[in-house]
């Protein structure tokens, strides 16, 4: 089985000797790199790459570039590896086209994991994301979110669930329901904010301000 192909995007040429060198023997191999977005858009050639991972320090305008990057390589699954988590910046990269969010501080056997579920066709977001939403911290000068109108509180409770990842097994423990009901409230709330998928629904939560405490979560050291 031939490994997956990277195009690297870093402006820290160490940081991407050293990711080649961490996927220099294994599933993932980086075929191709640049400084930029822009760079590796300019001088990309050969074979197309399978995955692209792109620093979005590494461009002025990471949204366009995440499109850009998607419209040359429309195949290619694409992954945001950031030092710092922005949460606006994320959503309107997932909006984009961004299969993951990911951190530079995640372990390599975390990182491979993440990449091998976007391989898969997942959406992935930062491990540390929840506990962010927990804890209050994501959009915490922002006022508290209302509801739109027509939004339960039952939906609301389920925003926050899909924003912790949960599945529908998991909101139904949370929440004290059961599955089938789950499904019903998760059909419902899509169609109330005219989104298509539970991956959009979160996003849609966090550019709302759904961040707050999430209740009946667990405890976050």
């Amino acid at each position: 089985m031939h490994p997956v192909s990277i195009h690297l995007i870093d402006a820290n040429k160490l940081f991407r000797e050293g990711m080649k060198a961490l996927f220099s023997d294994g599933e993932f191999r980086v075929t191709n790199e640049a400084a930029s977005a822009e760079g590796m858009l300019s001088g990309a050639d050969g074979e197309a790459p399978q995955l692209i991972m792109l620093d979005p320090a590494s461009t002025r305008e990471p949204v366009q570039a995440v499109a850009a990057l998607k419209s040359r390589f429309p195949e290619a699954r694409l992954v945001l590896l950031a030092t710092e988590l922005d949460t606006t910046e994320m959503a309107n990269a997932i909006q984009a086209g961004a299969d993951a969010f990911l951190m530079k501080d995640i372990s390599p056997a975390a990182l491979a994991q993440s990449l091998r579920l976007v391989m898969m066709g997942e959406k992935v977001f930062p491990t540390h994301l929840a506990a962010l939403l927990i804890t209050g911290k994501v959009n915490a000068n922002a006022n508290a979110p209302r509801a739109p109108k027509g939004l339960s509180g039952r939906e609301v409770q389920l925003l926050q669930r899909l924003l912790l990842g949960d599945s529908n097994k998991m909101i139904a423990i949370h929440l004290n329901i059961t599955e089938a009901t789950v499904k019903v409230h998760l059909k419902s709330l899509l169609r109330k904010i005219n989104v298509s998928n539970r991956t959009q629904a979160a996003i849609w939560a966090l550019e709302n301000g759904f961040g707050g405490k999430v209740e009946g979560a667990l405890e976050v050291a």
